[in-house]
């Protein structure tokens, strides 16, 4: 018998439609976390899936310098909805690939070698990103990876950020949001003063928008909310309704300094086909409007709820509930008792990541199903 990386949920998904999830055996779950933020279109949308079954009809690959209309219009797109003046796109396949091609372009361009990632990040799996990245589970059993070259900051102390930085400098990567790390919003004015101490130094600003971006936070960028542009933006999970696409999008500057850099399926026909009509959805639906309205909606309903609850925080339809007991323990009862699906972020904090196409009907059902889970639990410990 084969094994798995994975370890394997005990919930048989066949099936999905908007933001449903169906079991082989017709159970029915209300999907909360979208597999880490990666279906903001909800599950098989129609644009989507009739943009993919054409494009596969034509042609399911050819390398990167053939150009191809889907992955033409991708980078075109892509970089007209890029923030700010950034509009130089390299498309690859996961948001580690993005990340780890984000600090290799900011090397390249900057001449710096150092790297100044915050405590809590989570920047991907590869040697590269995963130096950046701060969980010890995650790194130990990969080391010595590249933490000579990384320094780690407290996310928000803009003095330490300051001290960090300097000429050899090659990039800061920060999260908006800290998704991975709890679902930590940046404290007002902290990506401001990034900006400002890497523009110091001659240093990359790149945010991490992997989970944030794509109409997940209210608007279509997290950076946006907070007014600030970085030199690169990188994004994958949501970019093509879940499958393998990631971007690293670069300010002029970046890009024609970075050095070489590919991948043998970067803009792959298909998967270009499925993040076209997937921006065109978000875009044409207002999906980043309508997760500004559900998630103000779903917070202020969580928060009126008399369940022992420590925090709730978080922008849009990425909202983290910080409960006083094990976060996995409520995480199974509201899958096997509730049919509601949700993630970790964290021992601690319930992490909700919805399909962008979220109604208020289905937030009344989150709530209704965390007071039952933890109420009970409540009243059992006391």
């Amino acid at each position: 018998m084969s094994g798995f990386v994975f370890s394997e949920k005990p919930i048989s998904i066949e099936s999905g439609e908007g933001a449903t999830l169906v079991a082989e055996d017709g159970t029915e779950y209300l999907d909360m976390g979208a597999s880490y933020a990666c279906t903001p279109t909800g599950h098989c949308h129609p644009d989507v899936v009739a943009a993919v079954q054409d494009q596969a009809a034509d042609l399911l690959y050819v390398q990167g310098s053939y150009p191809v209309e889907s992955r033409t219009t991708l980078h075109e797109k892509l970089g007209a909805l890029a923030p700010g003046s950034i509009d130089n796109v390299w498309l690859c396949n996961s948001g580690t690939e993005a990340n780890e091609a984000a600090l290799k372009f900011a090397r390249s361009a900057t001449g710096g070698t150092k790297i100044v990632a915050a405590k809590r990040a989570f920047h991907g799996r590869t040697m590269g990103t995963l130096s950046a990245t701060w969980k010890p589970k995650y790194k130990k059993p990969f080391e010595p990876l590249l933490e000579d070259q990384v320094e780690f900051v407290t996310y928000g102390d803009e003095d330490e950020l300051a001290d960090a930085v300097d000429d050899e400098t090659a990039a800061v990567i920060l999260e908006p949001i800290q998704g991975e790390g709890g679902i930590h919003p940046a404290p007002e004015g902290y990506l401001a003063a990034a900006r400002e101490i890497t523009e110091e130094t001659g240093s990359a600003l790149v945010f991490d928008e992997i989970q944030t971006g794509i109409g997940r936070t209210g608007d279509l960028w997290a950076c946006e909310g907070y007014g600030v542009t970085p030199d690169v933006v990188t994004t994958a999970k949501g970019v093509a309704s879940g499958l393998p696409m990631g971007a690293t999008l670069c300010a002029d500057w970046i890009a024609e300094n970075a050095g070489p850099h590919g991948s043998t399926f970067s803009g792959n026909p298909v998967v270009a086909a499925a993040a076209n009509a997937t921006l065109d959805v978000v875009v044409e639906e207002d999906l980043p409007g309508n997760a500004a309205a559900i998630g103000d909606y779903l917070q202020t309903e969580l928060a009126a709820l008399d369940v022992p609850i420590r925090d709730i925080r978080g922008e849009g339809l990425m909202i983290g509930v910080e409960v006083k007991r094990g976060a996995n323990r409520v995480l199974r009862d509201l899958a096997l008792e509730q049919q509601v699906l949700a993630l970790p972020a964290g021992r601690s904090v319930v992490r909700l990541l919805p399909p962008l196409v979220l109604e208020e009907r289905h937030a009344d059902d989150v709530v209704a199903a965390l007071a039952d889970v933890l109420a009970p639990k409540a009243e059992s410990e006391s």
